[in-house]
């Protein structure tokens, strides 16, 4: 038996710090860790400068999350349509006004304080702007509020853009109502929904509402408007900017009543944000940084991706009319051999380089060889043509005086033939090597014969070997 033993003096008070203790290491472990990812993601980034044109935007974006990381900052958004109280709602967590609404959103405003910076930032591309408040939290962490603008203040293309832009940069999303939901508010929500963030929907203005109805819109809303979407602890009700009616006297001394601003009933949305960022708030910025991080360089990689593929097509085309033409003008069959090895190998070592994983010229013959077996049938079809038909070509050549000149048209049409069964050999391992260098210098999970073999069945062979009679022919003709 074991002599191990446990503390049953332990009581659940020291259970549940013992697993937040070890919720907060892991959780720190995973920060780190979305650093360091997206750290070495914005520093590889290898793109050329014709490759950056279009992702000016996109690979800013990416260094602007690592900022966000770096920085701890927690992202708050606000969204709602006109007169739904979002300024509001955001003033009221803060307790004071800092954010200012009107006819006309984005206005400037700087707050003079140290603690508080306010700025306006246009999203671009004839967006709407955005207020963002910066405030700072724990330690070196910060959270800013987004304040965006009405999301009837623009049309709808234009209104699904810009908040699926802003939805995918932050952590936490505020959706305001202030009564039942309307179809422009329901299908926003959706969309927002469909982001994956978490997201809290505020119904504002309950003061203006007597008890029973507020109760009855808040019941439609949770129960039909969006069960679907949320759940009912995603729902809060707040009074951001409440009215209160108070009788006072006038100069006469009448009494009449009068409107003021009470005390903002706010505090359980506080509670409510308070509660995920304390819980989750580390993991909320990780996540949802990689995840932005991961979005933007798929389109990063995509777009170097076709840059390079049309490079590396016209390279392929070059080296296929390069081997073309010197195997139909020359007469030895060694040297025919000889030639097109060392415009293969000379092939794989340009596409090497234009996808960033250069070869030696050792490397080079090794992927050549590879390769060459890979391709069975072409590659004999290749070594036998050039055999075969060499041979022929080397003896009308010789005949050509004793014949007059006659052997010449024969030969031309023997070298055609031979350089088109090159050049398509040449084509072929081309396409191969560029699906090897594109996928990272490796080959499918099946290996280097599922990718020659799905190359070759793409091969239209016939539009290619037409393709290299008619440039050659051109070729051979002025020569």
């Amino acid at each position: 038996m074991s002599n191990l033993s446990f503390d049953t003096n332990w009581n659940s008070e020291d259970l549940d710090s013992a697993i937040l203790s070890f919720e907060a290491i892991q959780e720190e472990l995973n920060y780190k860790q979305a650093q360091s990812s997206l750290r070495d993601l914005v520093n590889k980034i290898d793109l050329t400068a014709q490759e950056k044109i279009g992702l000016e935007t996109e690979i800013d974006r990416l260094a602007d999350m690592l900022e966000k990381l770096e920085a701890s900052v927690v992202q708050i958004a606000a969204f709602g349509i006109v007169g739904r109280g979002k300024s509001s709602v955001l003033n009221a967590l803060l307790g004071q006004d800092i954010f200012q609404a009107g006819p006309l959103h984005g206005v400037t405003r700087t707050i003079e304080s140290a603690n508080w910076q306010l700025t306006q930032e246009s999203l671009g591309d004839n967006l709407s702007e955005i207020q963002r408040l910066a405030l700072p939290g724990l330690g070196n962490s910060q959270i800013q509020l987004i304040d965006t603008p009405g999301l009837d203040e623009v049309n709808g293309e234009t209104r699904e853009i810009m908040a699926r832009r802003i939805a995918k940069q932050v952590d936490l999303i505020l959706f305001v109502v202030s009564g039942d939901i309307t179809k422009v508010e329901f299908e926003a929500l959706s969309q927002l929904r469909e982001v994956g963030k978490p997201m809290i929907l505020i119904f504002n203005k309950i003061d203006q509402y007597p008890e029973a109805d507020r109760l009855a819109i808040y019941r439609k809303i949770r129960d039909e408007r969006v069960k679907q979407l949320l759940s009912p602890n995603e729902i809060v009700m707040v009074a951001a900017s409440p009215l209160v009616a108070e009788a006072v006297r006038d100069k006469h001394g009448k009494l009449k009543m009068q409107r003021r601003r009470g005390k903002p009933q706010i505090e359980e949305l506080k509670l409510k944000i308070l509660e995920i960022l304390h819980r989750e708030g580390k993991s909320l910025v990780a996540l949802n940084s990689m995840l932005y991080a991961d979005e933007v360089n798929e389109r990063v990689v995509q777009r170097k991706m076709e840059i390079r593929e049309g490079a590396a097509n016209q390279l392929i085309h070059k080296a296929m009319m390069t081997k073309a033409v010197a195997i139909a003008l020359n007469p030895v069959t060694v040297l025919d051999l000889l030639t097109g090895a060392v415009i293969d190998v000379a092939m794989i070592i340009a596409l090497s380089r234009l996808y960033g994983l250069p070869m030696t010229q050792q490397g080079a013959i090794a992927l050549l060889k590879r390769i060459g077996l890979s391709m069975g049938g072409i590659s004999a079809s290749e070594f036998l043509a050039a055999l075969g038909l060499s041979s022929l070509k080397g003896l009308l050549g010789i005949t050509a005086p004793a014949t007059g000149g006659a052997s010449l048209a024969p030969y031309l049409s023997v070298a055609i033939t031979q350089a088109g069964v090159a050049g398509v050999a040449c084509y072929a391992i081309g396409q191969v090597t560029k699906t090897y260098l594109a996928n990272g210098a490796s080959w499918e999970p099946d290996g280097p014969k599922a990718v020659v073999k799905s190359i070759l069945n793409s091969l239209d062979e016939a539009s290619i070997l037409n393709r290299i009679k008619w440039e050659l022919s051109a070729k051979l003709t002025r020569r």
